[in-house]
């Protein structure tokens, strides 16, 4: 975390810009921490040490999400079907691509607006929509709103609570895990509220306690 802390107040504002257009449709940035990032960075603003009106950073954060997210959808789209055409393949089995097209098909418009807020999943769910064939007037909807939650929540929220975490003492970076877990909470909710999930969870919690009392045993 002292990297990112670092890394931003090195290069600025257009660093934030360009790692938030990476992270959030493009499959390499999927262990980039966007959340702590939008949090550090509007905190920033509000100590002055990123010289930019903070709507105006926000609104550039939006559309740099926006225009990340679709170029994720349309690599998907082009070329992300290739990825599944050699069905011995370790990763891109053509089983993972039924899935995700079942998948659009059911929560299609509530996955790209919940992916916002799950690190990992935000990377790389605009390239499964394109690889699903989501209808992009559906998924620009919806990508829109998503964008928009995701960047105005988070940077607005460093930028607000800058002073008070000041006031109170508290880490900067301390906050910004907080916030990372907090931002995993939806995720987790949503895939606790499917029976079929938790049933996985518990089978697979019960084979790793049975081999743990082999072991012990």
């Amino acid at each position: 975390m002292e990297g990112l802390l670092h890394f931003i107040t090195g290069y600025g504002w257009l660093a934030v810009l360009i790692v938030i257009f990476a992270e959030s449709g493009l499959m390499v940035g999927f262990f980039l921490p966007g959340d702590s990032l939008l949090f550090i960075a509007g905190t920033l603003v509000q100590q002055q040490i990123f010289h930019i009106n903070i709507y105006l950073f926000v609104a550039m954060l939006f559309l740099a999400a926006v225009v990340g997210n679709s170029c994720g959808y349309y690599i998907g789209r082009k070329f992300g079907r290739r990825m599944f055409q050699k069905p011995d393949s370790r990763f891109f089995r053509q089983e993972f691509l039924q899935q995700a097209e079942k998948f659009y098909e059911k929560n299609g418009s509530k996955a790209i607006v919940l992916a916002m807020f799950v690190p990992i999943v935000r990377a790389f769910s605009p390239v499964v929509a394109g690889i699903a064939h989501m209808p992009y007037r559906t998924f620009i909807t919806f990508n829109v709103l998503g964008a928009a939650l995701w960047t105005g929540i988070f940077t607005l929220l460093g930028y607000f609570a800058g002073n008070i975490i000041e006031e109170m003492g508290i880490n900067i970076e301390v906050a910004a895990l907080i916030i990372i877990f907090l931002s995993l909470l939806p995720g987790v909710a949503h895939v606790l509220s499917e029976p079929e999930n938790r049933a996985k969870i518990k089978h697979h919690a019960k084979k790793h306690v049975e081999k743990l009392r082999r072991k012990k045993n």
